[in-house]
């Protein structure tokens, strides 16, 4: 690991460690060690996720996103825009640019700090959505913008059990093995929503999460009567823009989601990072 250079990225509190990875010094068989490693907070260099920036024919680059568990996810809608202002940036990519994901290719747009993000059309949306959480029952919104998501509306977002009440749906028989993220969600006027997150693969609520605000924001569109642009207003207290072209519970198209990027700081590995660790996938030579 010594000598490899990487960036710490946030948006509100939703933080990733990216790293040009074009010369394949991580392996593929490596990663998710890797992953687990600097995303351990105190002990690495602490993040929700790991981004990996590799060439592809086609498009401008495609990356590799890990949780901080080490799973690999299909995309992620804030580290979809952090990895872009870091590729026009790094020379990459250019203002507008393509990049591939598992999801399908992602478009970008990039002015200075703000990027404006276009994704997958959503899917698999399944409204009203009854589940018992022991004594409580929900009514619960399942949608995939990218990665699943379940959308739950409250009235009281300050006092929602968070943790508890997003690790039963996001391991609910409904969402079948893969499980999913959760969302819970507070309108708070005719184009707000403020949520919070419990993120899949972190396991703990997140300050921000890109895809759950798209999902959040569809689904408040479709139930709530919430008109795009929805502002959503993150945990971590960043304002996020979703815009959408014509809800239906059947196509929901033209997609975007835009916000602000920080680059926290740029650092190089040093070697005695493996060692405090003890991963095993991460301590072969690269």
């Amino acid at each position: 690991m010594k000598g490899l250079r990487f960036k710490k990225m946030h948006g509100s509190g939703n933080d990733f460690v990216v790293i040009d990875n074009r010369e394949r010094e991580i392996r593929a068989s490596q990663a998710p060690g890797v992953a687990r490693m600097l995303c351990r907070r105190k002990f690495g260099v602490g993040a929700d996720g790991l981004i990996l920036v590799e060439e592809a024919p086609g498009v401008d680059f495609k990356w590799r996103f890990y949780n901080a568990d080490g799973s690999e996810a299909e995309m992620c809608g804030n580290g979809g825009r952090r990895v872009a202002r870091f590729a026009y940036e790094a020379g990459i990519a250019p203002e507008q640019m393509d990049f591939l994901t598992l999801a399908g290719v992602i478009q970008a747009s990039v002015k200075g700090r703000r990027v404006k993000l276009q994704l997958p059309s959503p899917r698999d949306l399944r409204l009203d959505l009854e589940l018992s959480l022991h004594a409580q029952r929900l009514i619960v919104h399942g949608i995939n913008t990218g990665v699943p998501h379940a959308v739950v509306f409250v009235q009281d977002i300050d006092d929602v059990p968070v943790y508890e009440w997003g690790r039963l749906i996001r391991h609910h028989e409904a969402f079948g093995p893969p499980g999913t993220n959760v969302d819970f969600v507070q309108v708070e006027g005719p184009d707000r929503v403020v949520i919070r997150t419990y993120e899949r693969g972190v396991e703990d609520e997140t300050m921000a999460f890109g895809t759950g605000a798209v999902a959040s924001a569809i689904v408040a569109g479709i139930k709530e009567g919430v008109s795009s642009p929805v502002t959503v207003r993150t945990w971590g207290g960043e304002e996020l823009r979703v815009y959408f072209g014509p809800l239906s519970r059947d196509l929901v198209e033209e997609v975007f989601l835009e916000g602000e990027t920080v680059v926290a700081y740029s650092g190089v590995l040093d070697g005695d990072l493996q060692v405090a660790h003890g991963e095993e996938a991460a301590t072969q030579e690269f």
